[in-house]
């Protein structure tokens, strides 16, 4: 009876093993902005280990446009069978969904994990005449209105930083919207414009040619430690920044989000990726679904409560 019983629960770990989900084919993953910006430098990072980890290759599809928007719309509407995933940024898709710049809501997506979670800087050029925050507060308040910013969209992340900055340094500025980051940054190494707020993994190829004059953070970066946070300065005195999560679209199966939440999370855990990710300057903070919900959740409320009041 015994060795019957043994049999028969060998059989069933078989078959169960056998019918688990996993993706048929090569997985697309929707990016909303374009080659070569923060977004799609950090997914690339990823994607090359989380290839074997998921046993398909991941194929980076990249919809820029509309502050994210173009992505998110086709994203939200693709089919849910585990074949089409995608990274959405926050707080931007939050800012989006609240100033109703898309046609998708929270709920048309499924968390799956979040990926990285990056501290917001702020920078100018190399040739810029600003080498501190302090002097370009003092400028801006001796010139209203003269300095311009360069942003990813409008209401986006990096916008909104820059706003943070302003109202709590009490300056007027002109922001000026960009396609996404990377056009943003070289709008800013072109002297199109004066200073610009962006991540980490942003600038991680073009440190050579930029100044960090501040950090939204509580305490100062070690990858930056010269630079003052804004609360130093009695500015914004939070955490901001950017967190970007891979999701897949509402209705996709239960098993399906659990398979590429442990594909994802094994993905990051690995030396390799560990070691790729800190060349490429990338914040790696893995959250599972659920809290990765609990993310996406707060930055909506962030969002409506204290993004929307920046612009009364």
């Amino acid at each position: 009876m015994k060795k019957f019983l043994l049999l028969v629960l060998a059989l069933v770990f078989i078959a169960s093993s056998a019918f688990a989900w996993e993706p048929a084919k090569n997985v697309t993953v929707i990016v909303a902005y374009k080659a070569g910006s923060g977004t799609d430098n950090t997914a690339r990072v990823l994607s090359k280990f989380a290839n074997e980890t998921i046993g398909k290759t991941i194929v980076i599809q990249n919809l820029e446009g509309g502050s994210g928007s173009i992505g998110w719309t086709a994203l939200s509407q693709a089919r849910p069978d585990g074949c089409t995933l995608g990274f959405v940024n926050l707080p931007t898709l939050c800012s989006n969904i609240v100033e109703q710049l898309g046609d998708y809501k929270i709920d048309d997506f499924v968390p799956i994990c979040n990926h990285v979670n990056e501290t917001a800087i702020v920078l100018v050029s190399k040739s810029s005449q600003f080498n501190t925050l302090e002097e370009l507060i003092k400028f801006a308040k001796e010139n209203p209105g003269r300095l311009k910013a360069s942003t990813n969209g409008m209401k986006a992340s990096n916008h909104i930083g820059a706003e943070l900055l302003a109202k709590s340094a009490g300056f007027n500025y002109m922001a000026i919207p960009y396609g996404g980051t990377a056009d943003q940054l070289l709008a800013l190494r072109q002297g199109e414009v004066d200073f610009s707020v962006a991540k980490e993994a942003d600038i991680a190829a073009m440190l050579s040619e930029v100044k960090v004059l501040g950090v939204f953070a509580e305490s100062r970066m070690s990858s930056f430690p010269d630079a003052p946070t804004l609360g130093e300065l009695g500015l914004y005195n939070k955490w901001y920044g950017s967190a970007r999560a891979i999701v897949a679209p509402k209705g996709t199966p239960s098993d399906v989000i659990a398979f590429y939440e442990a594909a994802f999370k094994k993905a990051m855990e690995s030396p390799e990726y560990i070691e790729a990710a800190k060349k490429a300057g990338v914040t790696t903070l893995y959250m599972n679904s659920e809290d990765t919900a609990k993310l996406i959740n707060q930055q909506y409320q962030f969002c409506t409560d204290e993004v929307a009041k920046l612009w009364e």
